[in-house]
C-alpha cells in the first residue's frame, strides 16, 4: 500500500467514535456513528493480545497475503509489542479484510480454527512467518494442515472445523464491517482510547505509530 497517511477521528461522548476527517475534508463514507463504538471496533476479531484493560487499543484490518501486512508483522509489530503491548499500555486486535480472495479467507478460517484450541496467535504468526507473496498459490489446505501439525493441534478437531467452514461467515462479516467504516486498503489501523480515534493506513514506520500512541497516552 503506497501513499500512506493518517486520519484523525474525533470522539462523540467518549463512546461513539465520530466523523472521519482527512486533509481537512470531511468524508461521508461513514455516516452512522453507532458503527464506530469501541465494542463494535473490537468484536468479531482475534483474541485480544495484551492487557484487556489497557487504555489504548490498536485494531488492524489485514490480509494474510498482503505484502505490506507481512512487512508490518515482521518488523513494526514486534517493536510495538515490546514497547507498548507487553508493558500493558496497548492491546491489539487483528480483524480480517481478505482483499486477495479465497486463499486469504481460507488462511483466516484456519487461524480461528486454531483459536478454538487456544493457539490463534501462534497460528497467525506462523502464517505470516511463511508468507510467500500475493496470489502465488502458497496458501493451500495441505500447508494449513501442516501448520496445525507443527502446533500440535488436535487434528481431527481442526480438520472438522476447516471442512465445516465454521468461521467463514465471521470473516465475511469482518470484511463487510471494514467496508462500512471506510476501510479500503490493507493494512489499515485504528488506534483509539475512549475519547479519540486515529486511523493509519499502510505499513508505516514505528515512529508514526509511536507518535500517535504516545500522544494518546499523554492525554
Amino acid at each position: 500500500m503506497k501513499n500512506l497517511y493518517i486520519i484523525l477521528v474525533p470522539v462523540i461522548v467518549g463512546i461513539s467514535l465520530g466523523i472521519l476527517i482527512t486533509n481537512n475534508v470531511v468524508s461521508d463514507s461513514v455516516n452512522n456513528e453507532s458503527l464506530l463504538t469501541i465494542t463494535r471496533l473490537m468484536d468479531n476479531g482475534s483474541p485480544i493480545l495484551g492487557n484487556p484493560n489497557a487504555s489504548i487499543t490498536l485494531v488492524e484490518f489485514g490480509d494474510y497475503q498482503c505484502t505490506f501486512c507481512y512487512k508490518f508483522h515482521q518488523n513494526t509489530l514486534n517493536d510495538i509489542q515490546i514497547i507498548y503491548i507487553d508493558t500493558g499500555k496497548v492491546n491489539y486486535v487483528y480483524r480480517d479484510f481478505p482483499l486477495n480472495g479465497p486463499s486469504s479467507i481460507l488462511a483466516a478460517e484456519a487461524s480461528y480454527c486454531a483459536g478454538e484450541q487456544d493457539k490463534y496467535w501462534q497460528y497467525h504468526n506462523l502464517i505470516f512467518k511463511n508468507w510467500a507473496g500475493e496470489n502465488t498459490g502458497w496458501i493451500t489446505m495441505n500447508l494449513l494442515m501442516e501448520f496445525a501439525t507443527q502446533l500440535n493441534l488436535d487434528m481431527p478437531k481442526f480438520d472438522s472445523c476447516m471442512n465445516m467452514h465454521k468461521f467463514y461467515q465471521r470473516i465475511i462479516d469482518n470484511e463487510s464491517f471494514a467496508k462500512q467504516i471506510g476501510v479500503n486498503a490493507t493494512p489499515s489501523f485504528l488506534i483509539f482510547d475512549d475519547e479519540e480515534l486515529v486511523r493509519i493506513i499502510g505499513a508505516q514506520k514505528l515512529e508514526r505509530f509511536q507518535y500517535v500512541i504516545d500522544d494518546l497516552l499523554s492525554k
